[in-house]
């Protein structure tokens, strides 16, 4: 017996497809949702080989799935990573900064969707000025030469 019960008394699905279609990518506990937090979903392409975007962070918590191609993805404290096509990501905003999305391949562009929880009236990302990439160093993780 099925745990979804239908409200067209009589009437069957036209398939049982969607039973089985959902795959989770991604499951997270977000640290923090800024309050009145208002949700921007956007699509990121970069050519290839293309380095993205400067360091940054957002004022809240980001979701990404990876479209096409690959991604490096690095966050403070964390080492970077290559995210693929058909793979999740997402980052816990606020203070930490956002070292590397950019293309990781040079043949192929990427593209990935990102699902952010903003702050009103703060922008949605914050460029990281050198100083402070200076002064934070120490809390980037190693990285390969």
């Amino acid at each position: 017996m099925s745990d979804i019960e239908s409200t067209a008394a009589g009437h069957k699905p036209r398939s049982d497809a969607w039973q089985s279609a959902l795959t989770v990518v991604q499951e997270a506990e977000p640290p923090f949702i800024p309050e009145g937090a208002h949700v921007t979903t956007i699509v990121v392409e970069f050519p290839p080989g293309d380095p993205g975007t400067p360091p940054h962070r957002h004022p809240g918590p980001a979701f990404g799935y990876v479209l096409d191609g690959e991604m490096v993805f690095e966050l403070e404290g964390e080492p970077a990573r290559v995210v693929r096509a058909g793979e999740a990501f997402w980052e816990p905003g606020g203070d930490v900064i956002h070292y590397q999305d950019g293309n990781n391949r040079d043949d192929v562009p990427v593209r990935f969707t990102v699902t952010m929880l903003c702050e009103p009236g703060k922008p949605m990302l914050t460029l990281v000025d050198e100083e402070e990439l200076v002064r934070r160093e120490n809390r980037r993780a190693p990285r390969a030469n």
